[in-house]
This record gives structure tokens, sequence and C-alpha cells, in this order.
């Protein structure tokens, strides 16, 4: 009897929420995703360090004695990226998301420049733009910056930190290539605010607001697709069966692989039936950001958000500066 990460596979395309190589070769997943977090993580294991030692002694070596140390640490943590991104794609079929710095999320042209500049390093590493999702805060700058990466760029992006419809709207509307709506983070915050901790699968709030992204983008043939993300069990996982693609922490994979209940698929095109949510008009900036404000959760949760990574963003720089003195 098949177990119920393989009966997944066959309704939704896989994904690893992770930086670890052995785990995406145990797994096997299409795609993998990674942010700052999940490179911090990696960065601090012992057999990563070869890599970060590779990339500083690299770049040093470019930069010279009369760099300053902002600049060379700077590049030093964009080559890291990309070098971890390089070793994923050598083991999965699909593309891995490379995270533009949460501190730049309030920075429309930052952000597009930052872009441009991993899509650089990739290609002249002789890795096609193909296989890269460049992964953004879904703030309206974000969005922003997407929409012209996407039109005039060909870059690929992989909108994140997706907490309301307003931003579900907003994304399609720069016909970005994917989102990824936080389920977990959703969860957390009613656990919170309301104190309940059981939900049935269908009641789940997280749960919730992905089918309803997932059944308008459908309903309304947008091109943009769904990847749910952010899990705390395997139950909120099986709730979004048929989902596009879904990305799992190694955890949660192997609660999957583990596990002989059978699953069911939740979203498909042909589960819609009746029409929930009506077409919408493209939103302004002005009417994006009052959506937003008026959803206390997504507000919330986006803040939150942005401020975690942008925590671990620094925290990865603290370790490079400090892999730079111990190395002088």
């Amino acid at each position: 009897m098949a177990n119920a990460l393989e009966e997944l596979r066959q309704s939704t395309v896989i994904v690893a929420d992770t930086g670890d190589f052995e785990s995406l070769k145990k797994y096997q997943p299409t795609d993998a995703t990674t942010n700052p977090s999940l490179i911090l993580s990696a960065a601090n294991m012992k057999q990563y360090d070869h890599i970060i030692q590779d990339v500083i002694n690299k770049c040093r070596e470019k930069h010279g004695s009369s760099s300053n140390e902002q600049a060379l640490v700077d590049d030093i943590m964009d080559h890291v990226f990309v070098r971890f991104g390089e070793e994923i794609l050598k083991i999965i079929p699909g593309r891995v998301s490379t995270e533009v710095d949460a501190r730049l999320s309030f920075d429309r042209e930052g952000q597009i420049n930052k872009a441009r500049h991993i899509i650089e390093l990739y290609e002249k590493n002789g890795i096609s733009k193909d296989r890269i999702l460049i992964k953004l805060s879904s703030t309206w700058e974000g969005i922003q910056a997407a929409k012209e990466l996407e039109e005039k760029h060909g870059i690929h992006c992989n909108m994140t930190l997706i907490f309301s419809f307003a931003q579900a709207l907003a994304c399609a509307d720069a016909q970005a290539t994917l989102i990824s709506p936080f389920v977990g983070r959703i969860y957390d915050w009613y656990i919170e605010k309301k104190g309940k901790r059981e939900y049935d699968i269908e009641e789940d709030p997280g749960v919730m607001s992905v089918t309803r992204i997932y059944n308008y983008y459908k309903q309304n043939n947008i091109k943009t697709v769904v990847m749910g993300a952010s899990f705390r069990n395997i139950k909120q996982i099986l709730g979004l069966a048929g989902c596009d693609l879904l990305t799992i922490s190694p955890k949660l994979l192997d609660e999957l692989a583990s596990s002989k209940e059978k699953v069911q698929v939740y979203l498909s095109k042909e589960r819609i039936g009746h029409v929930r949510d009506k077409k919408q008009e493209k939103l302004d900036e002005k009417t994006f950001r009052w959506m937003l404000n008026e959803d206390e959760m997504a507000n919330d949760k986006l803040a939150d958000g942005i401020r975690k990574f942008a925590v671990d963003a620094q925290k990865l720089e603290d370790l490079i500066r400090a892999r730079l003195q111990q190395s002088k």
C-alpha cells in the first residue's frame, strides 16, 4: 500500500522547504524553496562549512584589500544563497526559490536590482533563469517589483508571505509566476487570538485561505499557480491535496512517508462548483493597502514574517562577519 506522500504526489507537485541537501536526496521533491532562515540553519551545519568558506575565499580574493567590509559581506551573502541554490539544482529536476533580502521589502527598486543580480550570478555559472524562482515579500512594493521582473526581464517570481486574499489578487494582477500562501502562520494567529486548537480539516483557517485563493484563480483562469506553505501538521497538508504545489519541511515529509492515511483530493477544477468570488477589478495601491489594513491577521502576520526573515538575514550576516575575522 502506498504511503500518504506517494499518494499526494499523484495530485500535487511536492516541493521541499529546506536548504539541507541530504533531505532533498531522501525525499526527491520536484522543486525546493529556501529563505534566510533555512540558509542560516544550513550554514550552521558542519557539513556545509566548506561551502561558506569557499564563497568567502572567492569573494575576498575578488574584492581585494581595498573593498569596504559591508560591500564584501553583501557580496558573500548573495553568493552563499546562489551557491546553495546551485547545489540544490544538482539534486532536484525542477526549480529552486531564492529569496531577496526581507530588509528590502518596502524598496521596489532595491528588490528589482537584487533579483536581477541574483539571476546574473546564476547565469554566470551556467544556470538558466527558468530554473530559478525569485522570492519576494508580498508587500505592495514587492508585488510591483515582481510585475516588472516578470514583464520586462522574464524573471519568474515566487510571492511569499501571502496571508490575505488582497495579496493574492494583487499578485494575479502582476502576473507573478507563483504565490506561497502561508497556512501554519495563519493557524498560529487564530490559536493565539481565538484559543481553538483543533479544527476539522476543511475548517482550518489556513487551509480555508488557500482553498479560497486556489478556487478563485481556477474559476477565473488566472495563470499564477498556488503553492501552499508553512504547515504545522500533515492534516493541513492533506487538506490541500490537489493544490498546484505544496512546499513541505523535512519533518512533515517524513511523517507523510510514514503515514498510510488515504489521500482525498480536495482541490481541483472539478470540485470548485459554483463561483464563490466574483472576478475582481485590478487593485490600485490605495485599495490594496486598505484591504490589507482591514485584515487584522494578514496585517499582523505579514509584518511579523518580514521581521523574522530580516532577523535571520542579519544573523547570517553576523555569521559571515565572524568567519571573515577567523580567516584573516
